[in-house]
This record gives C-alpha cells, structure tokens and sequence, in this order.
C-alpha cells in the first residue's frame, strides 16, 4: 500500500491529517525515515523481498534540521500549509515557525531595572529518544463485514481506536483495541505512528497484519524529544529577591506541529515565587521525526536553562544556591509564572528537606562535584472508566482502562482492598480492552494512580451501597441502619443488636437470592490533578585527562501526595532520574548535513545501563493534593526534570565552567575548559 490506500477522510482535522501523513508520506517525504509504502506478505522474507523490488524515486528538496536555522529568513520551510499560530496579526506566508505561546504577569521590564544583578545565558539541548526496550509493535485484523481487531503496545488504546478508525473511516464501535503487556513507553507510545498502516494492509489483504519496527525504524520514524535553544534571563536584589525573570524558547517540533515548546515555556518558571515574569515559547518545524513525549516533555529542558542559571545567580550575589531558592520558591497561594495560583504544594518541603540531607553534609573526593537542582510537572486527569465486580467466592476484579505502565495495578488493587475492607489479594486487576468498558484517556501526564484511583474509590463506593442495600434487603431492615465497616455489613443500633455482621464472602455468596451479581461502577472525569515538585542532589567525578564523568552518588526529593505503593514510587524516582542521568551526560541524535540520522541504534546512542550508575537514593515527601481523596497526586514525570541541571552545577563546581550545551559529552566539557582557560 501507499497513501493512496489511505484516503483523506479528516474533514479538515489539522492535527488529524498531520497523523495520516506521518504513517505514509503524501506528497513529500518530510525527514529520514519518513515511510512511503508498505508490503504485506505470507512471510517476512517474502515481505522483504517484495519490499527490495519497490523502486521510489526522488527529487531531492532543501532541508532544515536545526531549531536555529529552521527560524531563519530564507530558511527552507518545511510544511507550506503551516501558518503561524499565535501571533496578530494572521501572517499572510507559511513559515517553519508553527505557534508562539506567551505567558507570564508583571513588568519585567520595570523588575530588570530595579535588580542590582541580571544574569543572561544561552542554552542549547539536543534531541533524545525515550529508549524504550520494545520496539513499536501491533497486529491488526479487519474482516470482510469492516469489522476490526487491533492488539497493539500502547500507553492508550481508546486513544489509538478513536484515531485509527477516524483515519481509515471506520465506527469507531467497528474497532477493537486490545492493550499488550508494554515494555516501556515514557510518553514514546501515547502517539499513533504505524497502527494504521497495519490495518490498512489487513482490510486490503483480508488477512491478520503483524507489524514489528525494527530499531532503525523506531528511531529513525517514531517520537523522540525536541531539541531546543533557549534564552534565559533573571534579575535579583543583593538580598537574594528576584526582581523579574524572562525566557525564550525555541523546540523543534520534528515535520509536524506540537505543543513542545508551548509545554517549557509554561514549566520554565513554576518552582519560583515571581512579581514580573515573561515566558515566550516558539514551536519549530524541522525536517526531523515528529517530536513526541518523553516523561514530562519538554520541562527537563527548560530546568537545565532555568535551574543552571539560578546558580549563576546565586553565585553572582555570593549567596548559597539552596537558600537562594528557598527565599523564592513558589508556595501556597503564589500565582504561578503559567497562570493558576497554587494549593498546597511541595517545593519548599523538597528544598527543606535539601538543606537537612545527609548527602549535603558528605565529604567530596578528589575530582569531585556536588549540584543540586529542582522540577516542576502539572499532572493530568482525564476521562476514565471503572468497573468492580465481586465474585460470588468474595474475591473482586477490578476493570480498569488505563494501561498499565508503571505499576498502577498493583496500586489500584491495594486501593480497592482499602476501600471495601479485605485483603488486597482478594483483589484481581485487569485492563479491559476498549469493547468492554467506556472511553478511558491514555497513561500520561502521570494520570494512571490519579485518575483511576479516584474512579476506583467511586466504584467501590459504589458497590458498598450495593452490598449495604443487599444486608438490608436480607435482614429486612432500612439501609439507612447499615454500615460497611472492615469488610463487613453492620446493622447499626441497639434495636438490632441481635444481627450479626454479614461479611463481602457472606453477602456475595447469597447475591443469586438477593438480587444477582454484585457491582460497582464509575465513569468520571478526574479533575484536580496537584502539581508535583522534586528537589534532587547529585555528586560527580569527572576524570582530568578524559573528562568522561560518572555520577558517584544521586538523592531524589519529591512530594508524592500519598505514596500508595511506596516501592513502586520509589522506582518511579529512580527511573525518571536515570533517565535524566542518561539525557545530561550521553544522549543525542546525531544528525548528518544530508539530514539522515546517522546513530539510529543503542550500539551508537548510548543509554545508561546499570553499571553507569550509582544507587540513587529517594526520600517521599507527602503534602496532600487536596482534590484527591487519597491526596494522590502523579509521581511518574517529574523525576526526569532536575537531572540535566543538577548535573550541569555539579559539572560547574568540579571544573569551573558553565556547560550550556546537552548532552555535556566528554569533548564538550574539553571545549568548555579550554575555552574558559583561555
């Protein structure tokens, strides 16, 4: 197939088409792996061979893949229908610049004047790939009566349904979308990339479709992060009072328009308690892949250039760098730099718990640096559907469609357990496949515990007023007299002290005389998502001949609301800051002048493995999120903020020089010593 297998049926849906093109290019193919055809066959030698035998010939067109140079007059653009969103007024030629986002309060202006220091750096990141250990994978069936089936690796796969039968014209109650076990995501499967190419060769072959990527094609055709190129600049008292902050950022959103840079320039300020501040976000298009999530996009990009340069500050005004953002951390009440006023929050609690840390007070060795740096991440909520059934044995399952990335089964169920009174083993948790139970929004924005958990604790509720209305009904008494307490109904009141508690067993067991199956169900949408913050600390040793650095010793601080499942918390700490670890210190994708990838594979793109990396110690903080029941709020993002920039100060007190370009490689850390020798 080619895309003329895949007609245009989006009805003017921008974001829509921009998927439809990314599967199988149009008109252009707009970056080095853009896909142009595809071939089903009996076999994948057969397919291979048919694949060699396709002929695709090219004009070869001018090419941009750097956020710089994208924005520059005469540049080549990239999308000819792609106007400038976001400026006045209504630009009259396209241009690579897809949106400008704007946000801040106060005058800036008015605060540069009246600081006694104003600190501007540069900052430059490049573009990584979440690393995930599984490949993009799917198996799609389409019968003859337009039915279809889709087993598919995703963190969404109500999402995926709506997108693929939109794309390929289908109900969307036509199609089927069952969730395989994921092995790995980070944001990396929450966009549709190959699904509806597969399912396209089904219809059309009227056979199952298996489609694996290779790891070529997952690097070279799939989601990475944006690169980006950012201005910073604060103003500050002698005391230490930030008198008014700005930044610029520019992130290239690959071929396609995103909300990349939108994303950093609303995250770029949120630790800080700030009178005037003005964040400006570009978003670029380049001819590279079209950008997707990784763990908190964009933000790790933002705090590098942000959390460097408040260390610049603080030095500049002889002042120790935490205590410089404890007197102007953002608190209960501040009116953030993206708009809303918080709750309750926990910056200050990590940065406290900073000051306090036995890692602070650890002698450094030779060689050695210590950085700290802090993170912010919104969160999310979303639409989400819930169902709980108690077996007629009393054990329960629990139907949630939220896929599993991160361990939030293991959380739901001990969620359900709390609220019904038994044992959590009692309780079994499942991903329904999106024929069994109503729309749920995808995993990401660390909504999995947040919104599901709420929708969890509605459906046991739920089927406690179920269970309560059978006692009742069994004891023939109003359910106004009945309470459920540890796993029990209870006739409440002396003049029914003479009836004894029915347990979930009890009342399961009897439910075919009492009114049949026992259920609970919720359908919400989970509003009030509390904002996370994280305060990290990292020790480096960089060698004097090599420059190649190794992180010696890492704390995470983070304020988890609740911590549900503490170990699988702590392994969300852990795994944002390797993550982040990796990103600082090795990886890029290296682009050549003919605009091909040149490492698309873990043998030249180097992740961190586990002999890479310390230990990495956790503390959970728990300030309540106020909007939760549990006081929940998402743990799963915020951990991959800090790294960057932790590591970029501790890189400054070792050597002495300010690295301003990710990742801080071993060249790169040779060039910026001798240049600051120089």
């Amino acid at each position: 197939i080619t895309s003329k297998d895949l007609p245009d049926v989006t009805n003017g849906d921008r974001d829509l088409y921009d998927t439809l093109e990314n599967c199988l290019a149009r008109d252009r193919a707009l970056y080095d792996g853009h896909a142009v055809a595809a071939v089903a066959a009996i076999d994948e030698s057969t397919a291979r061979k048919a694949l060699n035998l396709i002929r695709v010939t090219y004009k070869v067109l001018p090419h941009v893949t750097d956020v710089d140079e994208a924005m520059k007059p005469g540049a080549p653009i990239v999308q000819p229908r792609v106007y400038t969103r976001g400026v006045s007024p209504k630009p009259k030629s396209p241009s690579n610049v897809a949106k400008v986002s704007e946000f801040g309060h106060g005058d800036v202006e008015a605060g540069f004047k009246a600081a006694d220091v104003v600190v501007e750096k540069s900052y430059k990141t490049e573009q990584t790939h979440q690393g995930y250990i599984e490949p993009h994978a799917c198996l799609a069936s389409v019968g003859p009566d337009g039915h279809g089936e889709l087993w598919v690796t995703t963190q969404g796969h109500f999402v995926y349904r709506n997108t693929c039968a939109a794309l390929l014209g289908m109900d969307v109650a036509k199609l089927k979308v069952t969730a395989s076990e994921i092995g790995g995501g980070f944001g990396g499967k929450t966009h549709v990339w190959m699904e509806p190419i597969a399912l396209a060769l089904s219809r059309k072959a009227n056979r199952p479709v298996k489609l694996e990527m290779t790891r070529d094609e997952v690097f070279r055709s799939t989601g990475p992060t944006s690169s980006t190129s950012i201005d910073v600049k604060i103003g500050v008292k002698k005391d230490g009072t930030i008198t008014a902050a700005s930044a610029e950022l520019r992130y290239q959103d690959g071929a396609f328009p995103g909300i990349w840079a939108m994303l950093g320039a609303m995250t770029a300020y949120a630790c800080y308690d700030l009178k005037n501040v003005k964040t400006l976000g570009y978003d670029v298009l380049v001819n590279r892949p079209k950008v997707a999530a990784y763990r908190a996009p964009s933000a790790p990009m933002a705090a590098f250039a942000v959390e460097s340069t408040i260390n610049e500050v603080a030095a500049k005004i002889g002042m120790d760098p935490v205590d410089f953002r404890i007197k102007n951390a953002a608190k209960e009440g501040t009116k953030s730099s993206y708009g809303p006023t918080y709750g309750p929050i926990g910056i200050g609690s990590t940065l406290a718990a900073v000051k306090k840390h036995p890692h602070m007070r650890a002698k450094l060795g030779k060689n050695q640096g210590r950085g700290m740096a802090c993170g912010f991440w919104f969160n999310f909520g979303g639409e989400t559907c819930t169902d709980l059934n108690i077996g007629v044995d009393g054990t329960v399952t629990l139907t949630v469609g939220t896929v599993d990335v991160g361990g939030a089964r293991a959380s739901l169920s001990l969620i359900a357990a709390e609220e019904l009174g038994i044992p959590y083993e009692r309780v079994k948790c499942n991903i329904a496949d999106t024929g069994s139970l109503g729309h749920n929004h995808m995993t990401d924005g660390s909504r999995g515990t947040f919104s599901s958990g709420m929708s969890t604790i509605f459906a046991a509720r739920h089927a406690i007023e179920e269970l309560c209305q059978r006692a009742a009904d069994t004891w023939d008494i109003p359910v106004k007299d009945v309470v459920w307490n540890d796993g029990n109904a209870t006739a409440k009141g002396k003049k029914h002290k003479q009836l004894q508690p029915l347990s979930l067993g009890d009342l399961a067991g009897g439910s075919e005389n009492t009114g049949g199956p026992i259920a609970g169900h919720s359908q919400i949408v989970a509003d009030g998502a509390g904002v996370s913050f994280a305060s990290h600390i990292c020790d480096i040793e960089v060698d004097p001949e090599t420059s190649a650095t190794k992180v010696v010793r890492y704390t995470v601080i983070q304020d988890a609301g609740k911590a549900i499942h503490p170990d699988y918390v702590e392994g969300q700490f852990q795994g944002g800051a390797a993550q982040g670890i990796g990103w600082a210190l090795n990886e890029e994708y290296i682009y050549g002048d003919d605009g091909r990838l040149q490492n698309p594979g873990f043998l030249d793109y180097r992740i961190p493995v586990c002999s890479d990396l310390p230990f990495i110690d956790t503390q959970i903080l728990e300030i309540p999120n106020p909007n939760h029941p549990y006081g929940i709020r998402g743990v799963g993002e915020t951990s991959i903020v800090p790294p960057l920039a932790a590591i970029g100060n501790a890189l400054s007190d070792v050597a002495g020089v300010r690295m301003t370009h990710v990742p801080m490689s071993p060249p790169r850390i040779r060039k910026a010593v001798k240049e600051n020798q120089a």
